[in-house]
């Protein structure tokens, strides 16, 4: 459940409705709001303890109490009506303007990679994506640098000013990524390791959560809440497709997901148009109807060769094409009544 404290509710007031909730068995959320707060109820709401919800509601300062049928509490729209953004750095995540990651699938090498970086850093992106630990199908394919991986990354960083989005697979190399990364981004393989998950929700760390092929968008809202319940608010969430009976793509881009997600959770959507096609050709008009769509922001993959990439070539744009991607998404966002959003200082 979710109780609304009235305008100006003192701090009094929220403290005694906080010491009830936890006297009645159940964890409370505070959840700061720009007008008043709102505090989400953690626990089972059984039919028995419905009736501590009137209880609640004749408390001083409670305006409302309001019961979530949704299994998810902390990331849905109920338990924070008002829309949360995510800062990285300098780049806000989820207000007005549109956020652009792009970059490597893979840090191959160190010259790939800054040269990428700097490609991207000039069309106008806002942070810099690659992965140093890779989790692959086959065990031959090329599995990542690990931490030379991370230390390249950071060098790009330092050289172009743009924050670094990048996998963390294991718990046991969290401490190491998160020394390096300023986004941990967890993929769709590990969307449902739970364990992860709560581990990555104890770091001070915006969290990059993208869907699992084969799961819901319930799946995905539940997923988050176990990065939010250790107390980290800071996700991000990312539709990169589905698997269905289509094979035309690698994925099934499942735009319905943008909205859906957008109203029923507070929390930034971004949509990852390489991974769910898997073909570059179709990566534009995909990261397009992300905007239009209203996402809050795209993930693309860009490769200065692509024939070449040791990863996820085929879905890579080369810099030119990401430069003209980049035009005509300022276009469709002005058209939606956004813009891009200012891209970080050079370091």
């Amino acid at each position: 459940m979710v109780i609304v404290m009235e305008v100006g509710a003192s701090p009094q007031q929220v403290e005694g409705v906080i010491h009830a909730v936890e006297e009645a068995g159940f964890r409370p959320f505070v959840n700061p709001g720009v007008e008043r707060r709102v505090i989400a109820v953690l626990g089972l709401v059984d039919a028995q303890k419905v009736s501590v919800a009137e209880r609640f509601a004749g408390l001083p300062g409670v305006e409302r109490v309001t019961l979530i049928s949704q299994p998810f509490k902390l990331a849905s729209r109920e338990s924070h009506p008002e829309r949360t953004t995510v800062r990285v750095g300098e780049v806000v995540i989820g207000g007005e303007a549109i956020t652009v990651i792009a970059g490597p699938c893979s840090v191959e090498t160190r010259e790939q990679t800054l040269e990428v970086a700097r490609a991207v850093k000039q069309a106008g992106a806002h942070l810099l994506r690659g992965g140093a630990f890779k989790p692959r199908s086959s065990p031959y394919s090329f599995q990542g640098l690990g931490e030379e991986g991370l230390e390249v990354l950071a060098e790009a960083r330092e050289l172009t000013g743009l924050p670094i989005v990048t996998e963390v697979m294991d718990p046991h190399d969290l401490p190491l990524v998160a020394r390096y990364a300023d986004v941990l981004q967890i993929g769709a393989r590990n969307m449902q390791n739970f364990r992860l998950l709560q581990q990555v929700g104890q770091f001070d760390k915006p969290v990059l959560l993208k869907r699992g092929a084969g799961c819901r968008v319930r799946d995905l809202l539940m997923a988050c809440e176990y990065v939010m319940l250790e107390g980290n608010r800071q996700v991000i969430l990312c539709e990169r497709g589905i698997t269905t009976f289509e094979d035309s793509t690698r994925y099934t881009t499942d735009l319905n997901a943008v909205p859906v997600l957008k109203h029923q959770s507070h929390l930034p959507v971004l949509l990852d148009p390489s991974h769910s096609t898997g073909d570059w050709r179709y990566v534009a008009p995909l990261a397009l109807a992300a905007i239009a769509a209203g996402a809050d922001g795209i993930m693309v993959e860009v490769h200065p060769s692509p024939g070449q990439a040791l990863s996820d070539g085929p879905q890579s744009l080369k810099p030119d094409r990401f430069r003209e991607l980049m035009v005509t998404l300022s276009r469709v966002a002005a058209a939606v009544g956004r813009s891009l959003a200012v891209p970080a200082a050079s370091g």
